[in-house]
């Protein structure tokens, strides 16, 4: 029903996300996260918007994503239902998959990514999207623009697509949470709404808000 990307740039300190499916509100659904706890992806045919939160904190606790994703699932007895992906501040990534997953489903890994999809064209779906990122170049945000086009272009969900959501986040940048809740093309929607969302008058404004780093940041914005 859903693929999804958690990925970590060491150069800039970034966190980023990204998915898209082929039902509603991709990004209220799936994708989580703050630069003190990292990301988390949660997905599959029953979805728990819990186990998105939950496994959030236990990173920001100090568990490492790998045993923080095995608390979560274990103890949820509808864990064959869903599916789970998270990242960590350190770029450490876990993953589940359960068991009634509906074909095809699983997650591939990369130091620092994570990718995982269910309801998927093929395996290729998969790989496709994490090629894709890898192969990338430009900012966080526009590998993971390319990773969803990869996916897509290689299948992606087998009914279609109709959200898509992206998730940027780190301590000296104020968040980027861009969705498109409904959309013949959601892909081509979400990427103009990043057009405008990074350039002009926004862009110009977003950069004078308060961050981690610099919480009490107050500069006048002047258009």
């Amino acid at each position: 029903m859903t693929i999804s990307i958690l990925a970590f740039d060491e150069k800039t300190g970034t966190y980023g996300a990204a998915a898209t499916t082929g039902s509603l509100c991709v990004g209220g659904w799936v994708l989580r996260g703050d630069p003190e706890s990292g990301l988390s992806a949660s997905q599959g045919s029953l979805p728990s918007t819990m186990w998105g939160n939950d496994v959030l904190a236990l990173i920001r606790g100090g568990e490492p994503a790998d045993s923080a994703v095995r608390r979560i699932v274990e103890a949820d007895a509808g864990r064959d239902e869903r599916q789970l992906s998270a990242l960590d501040p350190s770029g450490g990534t876990g993953a589940f998959t359960g068991a009634n997953s509906i074909a095809t489903a699983g997650a591939r890994f990369a130091p620092h990514v994570v990718v995982t999809g269910n309801l998927l064209a093929s395996e290729r779906v998969l790989d496709a999207c994490l090629e894709g990122f890898m192969a990338a170049d430009g900012t966080l945000d526009e590998r993971l623009l390319r990773a969803l086009d990869a996916a897509a272009s290689a299948g992606g969900d087998a009914r279609g697509l109709l959200s898509a959501a992206l998730l940027v986040i780190g301590r000296d940048r104020p968040p980027l949470t861009l969705r498109i809740d409904w959309s013949e093309t959601p892909l081509a929607a979400l990427k103009a709404l990043h057009r405008r969302a990074t350039t002009g008058d926004y862009a110009r404004w977003a950069a004078h808000v308060p961050t981690l780093r610099d919480p009490h940041r107050a500069a006048p914005f002047q258009t």
